[in-house]
């Protein structure tokens, strides 16, 4: 039996560039990983199962961590009998890429377990067939990812930084909001702009569309930008969660963020992960 720690995201910045004549679009985005993960437990069985008290995850093919084996299954001609267990702390549905992160860690630990002696590059090329985000979280490290997501390159950032995630109860479905991208407008009062950070500019085109279908999520950032305690505010790729860049203790400004917004909210403290 061995565990595995599955971190989620934030994308310190996301830009569009262009809708490819196949529908999907192309970007460039800075994605760190973050201390708040899951954990999948592996331990040998026969056959290959899942077993996770989440709501709502699927326990069979559709759930990306079987894809993951399935993928690697038929890579190397080899078949995996384990019993993964998920142990979930990152929300579904937050633009925090939970299930990507997981089909990752799968492979990563089906890569050690197996001694099967693939390079992350090649681990990454296969992530790249089952979602946008799972090449990324093969590098376990900050990361500038380009195409539509699957052209990865490491970047190392010099930066310690604390960060809190706030998610409503709803979540928004990420091909939407990019088919939504071309024709959406700004909405008067609410700052887009990029913010300068260490890194680079801090900035997220899809805020434009999501802000525009709810007006919630352009408000929750309008008044995190407000507040002394927070250093920048943004959304993460599609949403729903909006984080801020924090100093200080934040304890006093949750309260009232609750009492002021949404007593409903779900809110996490942690930090950049490099």
């Amino acid at each position: 039996m061995k565990v595995y720690d599955s971190p989620a995201k934030v994308n310190l910045s996301l830009r569009v560039l262009r809708r490819l004549e196949d529908g999907f679009h192309e970007i460039e985005t800075l994605m760190a990983p973050l201390g708040l993960k899951d954990q999948l437990t592996f331990e040998k069985a026969e056959g290959f199962t899942l077993e996770c008290d989440y709501p709502g995850v699927p326990l069979d093919d559709s759930n990306l961590v079987w894809k993951a084996a399935a993928l690697l299954e038929k890579e190397t001609g080899r078949t995996f009998s384990y019993k993964v267990k998920i142990d979930k702390s990152i929300p579904h549905g937050a633009g925090l890429a939970g299930g990507s992160s997981n089909a990752a860690t799968c492979l990563i630990a089906l890569n050690e377990l197996e001694e099967l002696g693939l390079s992350k590059e090649r681990l990454a090329s296969l992530g790249s067939q089952i979602g946008a985000d799972v090449a990324f979280f093969i590098y376990q490290q900050c990361c500038i990812c380009r195409g539509r997501g699957e052209l990865v390159e490491p970047v190392h950032i010099d930066t310690d930084q604390d960060i809190l995630l706030v998610k409503p109860a709803f979540s928004v479905m990420t091909p939407a909001a990019y088919k939504a991208w071309e024709s959406s407008t700004e909405i008067s009062g609410v700052s887009y702009a990029a913010q300068t950070m260490p890194w680079g500019s801090m900035v997220n085109d899809l805020e434009r569309p999501v802000f525009e279908k709810y007006r919630f999520l352009a408000e929750l950032k309008t008044w995190l930008l407000s507040r002394s305690e927070v250093k920048g505010a943004m959304m993460s790729g599609s949403g729903s969660t909006v984080f801020a860049l924090t100093q200080g203790d934040t304890s006093g400004m949750v309260k009232e963020m609750k009492e002021v917004l949404d007593s409903g909210l779900w809110v996490k403290q942690t930090n950049l992960s490099f």
